[in-house]
């Protein structure tokens, strides 16, 4: 076959190529295990991780790992080497400090960073532990490290919506992006809830609320990555997707929370949002006001916004849907009382039993104000 049977490679595609296996062998890789919620398992993920690659022949040490440790995890750590962390002492607080000059002198292949979004102390070499892995990735060491999705800087403001508390410490979510691998450490809610039965934070609504996110979020950086790898190898991407995401807005629902997260899952698979709202007769005023605030605010989220009238919500919401050829179904709900008879003879029941192929995403009505 002659060379001209062949496409031409392209300069330009060819170049980002070698440029980032250039920088991909200078620079150490990152791995991150990320948790929705603490207590989920992720340093046990970090610290196994560490272990199987020992035993897989890579040189593994600790560099920092979190003060109060379970039983459970400490035979996995007597198994490791630890560069023992530095310990500065200030009149506000104790610091255990990453002790990255040990760790250049030692270079190993992988070390293991517990607890990323740690503040140093004023003086340090840097003033984040983020950046302290940023100059051991710098010098060729793969790390691999952990952390809560509450201590991203940039989910700060859905964190507090949904837990009511910021994080004093975080990390730029532009860092998380940085990485090679990112592994979301998954744990049922019902499991996460008997390991911390006192929290408030183990609310069942609560912890399923940062799970979607995280799950998003991971998605997000999975998706990202895929990106730029296509951009490296010259690889263009198709356009479209099968996905169709409908937000079905009534005056009670959180229609901003359901309406942020569909966007997110809209520009993930790049595919279209819309949003429904089912008139419903004799609303007062307020409750008008409301659902029309609902729909400005997907008409800025760049949704096909639709009004409909029907006497059963029901039946018309999945005839909507089927007609559009929406996959994706986002649903408000409220789940007073003994809310598994409510559920039995609720609109949602009806739908959860009718949608058939729908993948349906439920989330509880906003508090009332």
């Amino acid at each position: 076959m002659a060379y001209g049977d062949h496409p031409r490679p392209d300069p330009e595609a060819l170049l980002r190529r070698i440029q980032v296996e250039e920088r991909e062998a200078r620079h150490g890789r990152l791995k991150i295990f990320l948790g929705y919620a603490p207590r989920v398992g992720k340093t046990f993920r970090m610290l196994d991780e560490g272990r199987r690659r020992g035993e897989r022949g890579q040189d593994v040490v600790v560099g920092a790992i979190q003060a109060k440790m379970d039983p459970e995890l400490e035979p996995i750590l007597r198994s490791l080497e630890i560069v023992p962390a530095g310990r500065v002492l200030t009149a506000q607080r104790i610091y255990d400090v990453i002790d990255v000059a040990a760790l250049l002198r030692r270079r190993p292949q992988v070390c293991l960073v517990d607890e990323l979004a740690y503040d140093n102390p004023p003086g340090s070499r840097h003033a984040y532990r983020w950046q302290d892995v940023e100059e051991l990735l710098e010098q060729g060491i793969t790390v691999v490290t952990a952390i809560n999705l509450q201590h991203i800087a940039e989910q700060q403001q859905a964190i507090e919506g949904i837990t009511g508390k910021r994080a004093a410490q975080t990390v730029p979510e532009q860092f998380i992006r940085r990485a090679e691998e990112i592994v979301l450490v998954d744990a049922a809610p019902e499991n996460l809830r008997q390991r911390e039965t006192q929290s408030a934070a183990t609310d069942p609504r609560r912890l399923s609320a940062l799970r979607e996110l995280a799950m998003l979020l991971a998605a997000d950086v999975v998706e990202s990555q895929l990106h730029r790898y296509l951009a490296t190898h010259g690889i263009e991407m198709l356009p479209g997707s099968q996905e169709r995401i409908l937000v079905c807005v009534t005056p009670r629902s959180n229609a901003p929370a359901m309406l942020r997260t569909a966007r997110r899952v809209a520009d993930r698979f790049h595919c279209d949002l819309l949003a429904l709202y089912v008139r419903q007769p004799h609303l007062s005023r307020e409750d008008e006001s409301v659902v029309e605030r609902h729909l400005e605010q997907a008409r800025a989220l760049g949704a096909q916004v639709h009004t409909i009238d029907a006497k059963d919500s029901v039946p018309a919401i999945l005839e909507f849907a089927r007609g559009a050829g929406v996959t994706q179904l986002y649903l408000g709900h409220s789940m007073p009382g003994r809310w598994q008879e409510w559920l039995r003879r609720s609109p949602l029941d009806r739908i959860m039993r009718d949608a058939q192929c729908l993948d349906i995403h439920i989330f509880p009505h906003a508090p009332a104000t």
